[in-house]
């Protein structure tokens, strides 16, 4: 399998390019950024808007939430905007993503498999449902553990809206600034004279994409690097701990 050194950011734009060839890009999405323009507010700035004065028409394949960052493909025909939809569709393509979770699981590797129920309730959140739900699984795997707070990996085998964050609150390990699902800020968990800006957004982000390149075959893996504000954070618990 290729592995993807990521090349210098797009000039015009300052987004870095993990990929890029006649087919497809892939880009390391930085938070806050949309995917697509919003219904609401179309003037926001989005990434297919940001992408086209560079790279012509470009058609969206997956989604990112806008707080998360990380791994994002983004088709540059019609054509191959179907061949890489048929792939998510047959779970041709593994994402592996990485978070800061509430709490100190303690397994290292742990399979959740809870069926989910997308907008599930009245705050329009995915939810654990015995009923209703789907069958969904999401492999995850303790990285580093610290006092409140652990780095996680994990790979979701179904593709169901805020999957991960629904199956680790479901656990008992909320996502690090997601109050949607319980999440604390990462303030609570530092002192008083811990002056790094620590992350204040969701602290997920895609790491990781495989996938066979969809004209020619190529296996490819791609990743992409943590942005500061993650960094920041690992290493403001990693010196609380120590």
């Amino acid at each position: 399998m290729t592995s993807i050194s990521p090349l210098p950011p797009s000039p015009s734009i300052g987004i870095r390019i993990l990929w890029s060839d006649e087919h497809l890009l892939a880009v390391n999405k930085p938070a806050g950024l949309l995917v697509i323009p919003d219904g609401y507010e179309p003037e926001k700035p989005c990434l297919i808007r940001l992408l086209e004065p560079d790279f012509g028409r470009v058609w969206t394949v997956h989604r990112l939430a806008r707080e998360t960052s990380g791994v994002m493909l983004v088709a540059r025909s019609a054509e191959v905007h179907s061949l890489l939809n048929t792939a998510f569709e047959r779970r041709q393509v593994n994402k592996t993503y990485h978070a800061l979770i509430v709490g100190r699981p303690p397994w290292e590797v742990y399979s959740i498999e809870q069926p989910l129920r997308v907008d599930g309730d009245r705050r329009h959140r995915t939810t654990v449902d015995t009923q209703l739900g789907k069958p969904a699984v999401t492999e995850v795997t303790v990285i580093e553990r610290w006092r409140s707070v652990s780095l996680i990996s994990a790979h979701p085998l179904s593709g169901y809206t805020h999957q991960i964050r629904t199956h680790l609150a479901s656990e008992g390990f909320p996502l690090l600034c997601d109050p949607l699902y319980g999440g604390k800020m990462a303030v609570e968990f530092l002192s008083d004279q811990e002056q790094i800006p620590v992350i204040s957004r969701l602290a997920l982000h895609a790491r990781q994409m495989a996938l066979n390149h969809p004209v020619t075959q190529q296996p490819l893996q791609i990743e992409a690097a943590y942005p500061d504000d993650f960094i920041r954070t690992i290493q403001a618990f990693q010196k609380a701990v120590g």
